[in-house]
């Protein structure tokens, strides 16, 4: 068997990365894309390679002169590769597809370098190799009968959404027998160029053949491998995130900041989302509304925070929406000045964004992560304001209401203002729940400053909301001089509108989750070499001991089993390379990470 690679093609869209030389030649990690190809085809037994070759082609013959000099090399010139398309560069090498069995590839992708072994043994003469549509896919789909014959393809044109579950995405690698090129690839190609021209796709020749009765074009589905087309930047940044070193993949993954519907194998237990909540109901009903928020702009900023005054329960002066609770913590650290104390570890805005501030910091690592009304109190004295976020974030530890009450009202005699982040504490247990958006509570506390994100404890961080509440209106008017008029998306705001439909719900998915944290906490606890901490978030802190540190059971986490988790070395104010955070999901998934983490512990 001998292999093809059409490397014609200019590869515009990767900009300076194509700028002078061909895509095969672009690095992924360490490696170019050719390399990688032909390492897999030299692993399955092929040494005859014919290239087919346009811009910048000497200089890649001149490459795999020097660095494949034990395989037979063929090169075919497309001098024609501005105004062609690759059905013309498959037609120069029509002759050699005439000579032996042939794999076809395209020179833009990468892959896992085992699947050309396997599709070299597959007894199948014929084959196209595809996997089940994924939402991050784009070009040729195909239709399969459940003897996984090919019996149609789709181009572009005629994809449609309602038909997804049906898709297989053709991943341009194919297996040719010489009779099947001989006698009907060959002379259908010929037939095409003649009636449409030299600017077309290959795929459109199968396509007819298809339809052909004893064509017997079989797919070779590929399920549990990486690969990956790269036609534009964004793609090659996705491929050097999924096939990054091993001891680097983590921190591939991790310099993303989420975005992970690009790796849809990925589980994330790094992000704390809400996994219970939006229902089904009220993602259809958004659903439905969805082309009429896509074409409309969204509401001003008075009329969002109408919406999330209703939503709380406070009134609307008090409340000031934000793109996240991350915007309303960037707006607050321009307009405060002064001392501010938080307690560390904490989510790091906390400290890059008060820039106008000095930031005192009171470690939790030397309370054992439980960090009192006593520890915080003692350290008021001369501070502007305090920044607390209940649960602790990582920790999950957590203030009760009568302790939380104290500092508030400590604070207030002092003149110190209360930033209190309960993004949380809506997962707390039932008993112990609470919360201070509350108007009375506001009112006489006017020193407290209420942040909450809404796009972690209510299962929506694509919508990128959260709010601020606080009676102080001085300051709340000083945030919102500092906001545009259209900060949140129509999306979001319709999410605001209609949540109260939803309300119980919601109050029923927190109830899941603290249930599902204390099993999960009870299951970690049985882990041999790791200590748990309390928890009343929707996550849970980890101390590893042993030999092994957080970086290498996230690095294997990752690299093993496709789990993403977070490690907290680097945070500020962790003591040892040894603790991470791991969110609570639903169950299924959460036994998956347990089972991983007791093969790696």
């Amino acid at each position: 068997m001998q292999a093809m690679i059409l490397a014609a093609g200019m590869g515009k869209r990767l900009g300076k990365y194509t700028r002078s030389c061909t895509k095969c030649m672009v690095r992924v990690g360490n490696a170019r894309l050719i390399d990688r190809m032909v390492a897999a085809l030299k692993q399955a037994g092929i040494h005859k390679l014919i290239m087919v070759v346009g811009y910048e082609g000497e200089q890649l013959e001149a490459y795999l002169r020097e660095t494949a000099k034990d395989m037979e090399l063929v090169f075919i010139y497309n001098r024609d590769y501005q105004k062609t398309n690759n059905i013309y560069s498959l037609f120069l090498a029509k002759f050699e597809l005439e000579k032996d069995d042939t794999l076809l590839l395209e020179s833009d992708l990468i892959f896992d370098k085992n699947i050309i072994s396997e599709i070299v043994k597959s007894p199948y003469d014929n084959m196209v190799t595809v996997a089940k549509y994924e939402h991050w896919m784009d070009g040729t789909v195909v239709l399969l009968d459940s003897e996984r014959n090919i019996i149609d393809f789709v181009a572009k044109a005629d994809f449609r959404y309602e038909e997804v579950e049906d898709y297989y995405k053709t991943v341009n690698i194919y297996k040719f027998s010489k009779e099947f090129s001989k006698k009907q690839y060959i002379p259908f190609l010929e037939a095409y160029i003649k009636a449409y021209g030299v600017n077309q796709y290959y795929e459109l020749v199968l396509k007819i053949l298809a339809h052909v009765q004893y064509s017997q074009l079989k797919a070779f589905v590929l399920e549990g491998y990486n690969w990956y087309e790269i036609d534009d930047v964004q793609d090659l940044r996705i491929a050097e995130t999924i096939f990054a070193e091993d001891d680097k993949q983590f921190h591939a993954y991790d310099n993303n900041y989420g975005g992970f519907w690009r790796f849809p194998k990925l589980r994330d237990f790094c992000y704390l989302v809400n996994p219970y909540y939006p229902p089904k109901k009220m993602v259809d009903h958004m659903r439905y509304f969805y082309e009429t928020l896509l074409r409309e702009y969204p509401s001003g900023l008075q009329t969002q925070n109408l919406n999330a005054a209703r939503m709380f329960g406070v009134e609307e002066n008090y409340i000031l929406v934000g793109n996240g609770a991350a915007e309303l913590i960037n707006v607050l650290g321009e307009v405060l000045e002064g001392n501010l104390l938080t307690v560390v570890p904490v989510f790091n805005e906390y400290v890059r964004c008060f820039k106008n501030c000095t930031v005192h910091r009171l470690y939790s690592s030397e309370v054992d992560f439980k960090v009192g009304s006593a520890d915080i109190l003692r350290r008021i004295d001369g501070m502007n304001a305090v920044a607390l976020i209940n649960p602790d974030n990582p920790s999950g530890s957590f203030i009760l209401q009568k302790d939380m009450l104290r500092i508030i009202d400590e604070c207030r005699k002092k003149d110190v203002l209360c930033i209190i982040d309960e993004s949380f504490v809506d997962f707390a247990d039932g008993g112990i729940r609470y919360t201070l958006l509350d108007d009375d509570l506001l009112q006489k506390y006017t020193n407290l400053l209420v942040i909450k994100s809404i796009s972690k404890s209510y299962g929506v961080p694509g919508l990128r909301l959260g709010i601020a509440a606080s009676a102080n209106t001085e300051i709340l008017q000083k945030m919102r001089n500092q906001m545009p008029i259209w900060n949140i998306n129509s999306m979001a705001e319709y999410f605001l509108q209609i949540h109260g439909l939803y309300a119980n719900d919601y109050l029923d998915a927190c109830d899941k989750i603290a249930e599902e944290r204390s099993r999960m906490i009870a299951e970690l606890e049985k882990l041999r070499g790791l200590r748990v901490y309390p928890s009343q978030a929707n996550y849970i802190m980890c101390c590893i001991h042993g030999k092994i540190n957080a970086k290498d059971v996230a690095n294997i986490l990752v690299k093993d089993y496709n789990i993403l988790i977070k490690d907290l070395t680097a945070k500020d104010g962790v003591p040892s390379e040894k603790y991470i955070r791991l969110a609570v999901k639903n169950r299924k998934e959460n036994d998956e990470l347990i089972q991983a983490l007791k093969s790696i512990l």
